[in-house]
């Protein structure tokens, strides 16, 4: 794998279809951004861009993490309390997983070089089904992308989108697509690309995510189905369940192996991005927030200790949106508490894995949609004790331990919102994203705006790129009047409540 991320760092400067010739017209050819790339690097490429972009801490890219309180900083407060101007957030959040509507050859980000890898794998050799194994995992990469797209914004640009091919850079303004209608169509396309799928034969070689295995890829897209059908369920209950039931049917994630993403990243500048923000930047700008810990001391949660170092014997928080001494706070730790040799479980290091859908989401995913009476296999009850559990485990803490925890958070059917908003909301800690989209839909827990606040309330979108602005006006205009106004506090479509 170390070799694959060193082949991406110099992707960009490799001509991989120039030979020695002595044709003078390759003298017109520009050798940074080649003609043709194996398609199998610009998956690669774009696997790594999209993880790191989703689970960097980087406050100029992602500050998902503040978006649900998680996390607290020190000596710059401006990003927990929203700015997202100084630093134009959703301008580089939108670039890197999109890149220009009518982007160029180089593919700059994650759809474009998908769009980019699908081009090229149609003159590449291979059977027919590797060849539609390969097409699969380039749509389910796709999807997974927009999904996060419509989740962070709403209406995005998307069905005139990413149309440029070489020679033909497509139109300079994209319209914008109606968030749900883009959403029904992103279901479609993972029923499509599964019935590409043939397990017999392997996908990309270089898959940075299964190594080409199918028979994960499949779960995969079944998995990442059921999470847009229960992402659906308030505001379209009954195709909710419909596809909620199919895609779980069909086979979704059975345990921590199936997890969609990293299991390892590698070391130097490709480690995993939040050791690089934490820990290699030598800089002491995060710690845990108050928010938080101040939930985990009252529920006792044994995951502290994974996470946290304690002050005078106790996990303390940092006061959200407000500046802290880092001294005076528990600091995010990079090793299994009580483990003098680092070989156990770590949360913050070089190779710690980085996961974009995983068991333990899909397990809370499954609890829910149990409480709303979707046929998936089990009880809410039993599957808020089942997604519970695979947290814990995921953590390393043992089954007494959680058995004990559960005992004493039980699951309340009388306000079960409340009870899985909590515990997924503590289980996707570093997961910004993913703990995001749970407390939007189950709206808990319940987020106070800090006072310094630099919006009206806390996002439940991110407003769209600035640039779009100058590029796309008409349209990003038209968008942001359907939407209800371009701001934080109006709503994606599905947060109905």
């Amino acid at each position: 794998m170390k070799k694959i991320f060193l082949i991406l760092s110099i992707i960009s400067l490799t001509v991989v279809t120039h030979s020695c010739e002595s044709d003078i017209t390759s003298l017109n050819e520009d050798p940074k951004h080649p003609t043709v790339v194996p398609s199998g690097l610009l998956v690669a490429s774009a696997q790594q861009e999209l993880a790191s972009q989703l689970l960097t801490s980087n406050v100029n890219s992602n500050i998902s993490r503040f978006f649900t309180q998680q996390w607290a900083q020190t000596t710059y407060i401006d990003e927990s309390n929203y700015d997202m101007v100084t630093r134009p957030i959703p301008r580089n959040h939108y670039n890197r997983m999109m890149a220009s509507s009518s982007a160029v050859t180089h593919s700059p980000g994650v759809l474009s070089a998908l769009r980019d890898a699908k081009q090229f794998l149609q003159n590449e050799g291979g059977s027919a089904i590797e060849k539609n194994n390969k097409e699969a995992i380039i749509e389910l990469i796709s999807v997974y992308t927009w999904a996060n797209l419509v989740d962070t914004y709403g209406d995005v640009p998307y069905f005139g989108a990413l149309k440029a091919v070489p020679g033909n850079t497509g139109p300079s303004e994209i319209p914008y697509d109606d968030a749900k209608t883009i959403y029904l169509d992103l279901i479609k396309r993972i029923d499509v690309a599964n019935t590409l799928i043939n397990t017999s034969q392997p996908g990309y070689t270089n898959d940075l995510y299964y190594g080409g295995n199918m028979s994960k890829w499949k779960k995969m897209a079944n998995s990442l189905k059921f999470r847009l059908a229960v992402t659906l369920s308030d505001v379209d209950p009954t195709l909710a369940k419909n596809y909620a039931e199919a895609a779980y049917n069909a086979g979704i994630f059975e345990s921590n192996d199936d997890n969609f993403g990293l299991s390892a990243f590698p070391s130097g500048l490709f480690a995993n991005p939040v050791y690089q923000d934490v820990i290699q930047s030598g800089r002491n700008d995060f710690i845990p927030s108050d928010v938080l810990v101040d939930y985990m001391n009252s529920t006792s949660d044994p995951r502290r200790g994974r996470w946290f170092t304690k002050v005078g014997g106790a996990y303390v928080g940092g006061v959200y949106g407000s500046s802290n001494s880092y001294s005076a706070y528990s600091h995010m730790t990079s090793t299994k508490a009580g483990d003098a040799a680092g070989d156990g479980y770590m949360l913050i290091t070089p190779n710690a894995p980085g996961y974009l859908l995983d068991y333990t989401e899909i397990t809370f995913l499954r609890a829910e949609a149990a409480a709303r009476g979707f046929n998936v296999g089990g009880t809410a009850d039993a599957l808020y004790v089942k997604a519970i559990e695979a947290s814990m485990t995921e953590y390393g803490i043992d089954s007494t331990t959680t058995a004990a925890f559960i005992a004493v958070n039980p699951y309340n059917a009388a306000n079960w919102k409340q009870s899985i908003g909590f515990q997924a909301w503590v289980a996707m800690f570093n997961k910004g994203f993913q703990a995001w989209n749970f407390a939007r839909r189950l709206d808990y827990p319940v987020f106070q705006n800090p006072d310094d606040s630099s919006v009206d309330d806390v996002p439940v979108r991110m407003k769209y790129s600035d640039q779009e602005y100058l590029l796309n006006k008409t349209n990003v205009t038209n968008a942001a009047a359907k939407i209800g106004g371009d701001k934080v506090t109006t709503k994606i479509f599905w947060d109905v409540h």
